[in-house]
């Protein structure tokens, strides 16, 4: 089984954070973390969305006011092509209004999550 390695695309503003781009409940049905939100963007028979969906459930489960999100890419292509998501699993960082702050793809180490979760939850 091939593992991808977590890469990573910053936003282009000055703070790491995209404010063109927000989402909301309606927009990936589901409501929002109350302090960020993990958005996994799935297929059906990806073997490396599966590891995904447990080490995000896992991460959400441990900080308080995030929540995990998994969208099936192949339901929601608007979003997919919008969002230019070109491979599973993709997983967005969104802070708590719903901006996206982190951008990866791959199969991430749960480290690698706390760590992108570092720029969204900031009190």
């Amino acid at each position: 089984m091939q593992q991808w390695r977590l890469t990573v695309r910053e936003p282009d503003d000055r703070d790491g954070r995209d404010e063109g781009t927000r989402l909301d409940a309606a927009r990936i049905g589901a409501e929002l973390g109350e302090r960020a939100t993990l958005l996994q963007f799935s297929s059906a028979f990806c073997q490396p969305c599966r590891a995904t969906r447990r080490t995000l459930g896992e991460v959400a489960a441990m900080v308080e006011g995030v929540a995990h999100v998994e969208i099936d890419a192949e339901d929601h292509l608007a979003l997919v092509r919008e969002l230019e998501v070109v491979r599973t699993p993709t997983v967005l960082v969104l802070d708590a209004a719903g901006a996206i702050v982190r951008r990866a793809s791959g199969q991430p180490r749960k480290a690698d999550v706390i760590a992108a979760l570092g720029a969204a939850v900031r009190d």
